[in-house]
């Protein structure tokens, strides 16, 4: 398996510290508002590394943390009136709620920031006695970004005197306007917490190294975690201030892979709320199932910037109907554990950094492949079989195909439109029971009029919505 370092700037072969055991950890969201297509892209690539990881044979262990305490949910919660605690957790609520509908798994552990105050002040605590960080008289505490020898080793950027670390404002006791904050000072409002420095909360940067810390790190670890990944955002400065902190206090590296995926545009702007162009998921949810957006947001390289096009989505619903006919045609039928030359070629495309192209290339000519030969010979039941385990490779490995191939294409009717629909359907099949044919063919007409096809199979009569 090989994977894109964004340190080194080369495709490496990944080689876990510590075999078969691997540690991912993933930057997750600030608790604020609702999840845009920009966190759809980063959980679904992440997912996708955690499926790949687990079907090479290794125990992974992945963690993805909720930073529930930030100057942007101290503003948010201001504005609304809301308490903290109940904000975040709504969003957090509702983040899960997004992430679910795209077969987003959840991680091993999901750490919040609030419930990590004791290690960052640990590690807060080692970095003022090492010399690497200082407390200021007003109760703040930064690191001194002069004293890291290797600081931006990660960006590889140039430190310039204009660059801040700030989320707000920078600060005039800072010594260098490059130095970040590892803990805040109580300024007006939002919820506190004790230190030695005084009431205040940690710096956003130290939360993901003191995590890492406390819940991957083990004894003898080269590094804090094999691999640590988020948007290609975070790269600079938030990645490059937890290598920093972490070298600086614990003495080793924090990561041996760092993984980035690109942003998200639409229309090419990249998505910002400032922009005001930010494409929230629960309104993209409304008109879209969730398996079909993973499918479109999967299928350009997770390195790639992605722009954002409802016609490039149509076009990729249409090849993901594509997986679901064929999953119709062997509909009731089961299979055992096969495995196939397809199975072991997919891995392989995934193996190199996420190749999606090749895979789903492969995808498309196992379905032609497929469908001629069952046009060819239906009752093949060889080709049957294992064209059934490889779709369960697919939706194993790549999280789509999940769905009743029937239920699938049912997206867009109401509950009710349903319930309406299947109380016909038993109408119908109470009068075929009762051989009154003429009634039972004019229900069917009266499904067609709405745009329903019927399907009678050896399991049942199902409907889907017509093309």
């Amino acid at each position: 398996m090989r994977l894109f370092d964004s340190k080194t700037k080369t495709k490496r072969e990944f080689t876990p510290q510590n075999p078969p055991r691997v540690t991912l950890y993933v930057c997750g969201p600030t608790v604020y508002d609702d999840a845009h297509l920009g966190h759809a892209k980063s959980a679904l690539v992440f997912d996708l590394l955690a499926r790949v990881l687990r079907a090479n044979g290794y125990a992974l262990t992945y963690a993805k943390n909720i930073t529930d305490i930030d100057d942007k949910i101290i503003n948010k919660a201001t504005q609304t009136g809301e308490p903290i605690a109940d904000l975040t957790a709504r969003y957090t609520e509702d983040y899960h709620r997004d992430m679910d509908a795209l077969g987003v798994m959840r991680p091993d552990i999901e750490p919040r920031a609030t419930e990590s105050i004791e290690s960052m002040l640990q590690m807060i605590d080692a970095l003022i006695a090492s010399g690497h960080a200082y407390a200021t008289p007003q109760g703040d505490v930064y690191f001194d970004t002069k004293s890291d020898s290797a600081y931006l080793s990660l960006s590889g950027r140039k430190q310039e005197e204009s660059d801040t670390q700030s989320r707000v404002e920078s600060s005039a006791h800072k010594k260098q306007s490059a130095d970040f904050a590892l803990w805040k000072a109580l300024r007006e409002g939002g919820d506190t917490f004790d230190s030695p420095y005084g009431a205040g909360r940690p710096g956003w940067h130290l939360e993901c190294s003191a995590m890492i810390q406390k819940h991957l790190t083990c004894k003898g670890d080269t590094f804090g975690v094999d691999i640590h990944g988020g948007g290609a955002d975070l790269l600079f400065p938030h990645h490059e201030n937890e290598a920093a902190q972490t070298r600086c206090a614990l003495g080793h590296e924090l990561a041996n892979f760092w993984v980035h995926n690109g942003f998200v545009t639409i229309d090419g702007e990249k998505m910002s709320k400032s922009l005001g162009n930010s494409f929230f998921l629960k309104d993209a949810l409304k008109h879209y199932q969730g398996e079909v957006l993973r499918f479109y947001l999967l299928g350009v390289h997770y390195r790639a910037n992605f722009n954002f096009s409802e016609e490039d989505l149509l076009a990729s619903k249409r090849r993901l109907d594509k997986l679901y006919r064929l999953k119709k045609r062997l509909f009731g039928l089961t299979c055992g554990d096969i495995k196939t030359p397809f199975q072991a070629q997919l891995l392989e495309a995934l193996d190199d950094d996420l190749n999606v192209s090749v895979a789903y290339a492969l995808i498309d000519a196992m379905i032609t492949y497929a469908n001629e030969g069952l046009d060819l010979n239906p009752k093949d039941k060889v080709l049957r079989e294992a064209t059934l385990a490889n779709l369960t490779f697919v939706e194993s490995l790549l999280g789509f195909g999940t769905q009743h191939p029937f239920a699938y294409f049912q997206f867009g009717i109401d509950e009710a439109t349903k319930a309406h629909i299947d109380t016909l359907i038993e109408e119908r099949n109470e009068a075929k029971r009762a051989k009154a044919f003429e009634r039972s063919d004019a229900i069917r007409a009266e499904i067609s009029a709405l745009g329903i096809s019927l399907m009678d199979t050896p399991q049942g009569t199902f409907w889907e919505r017509k093309e």
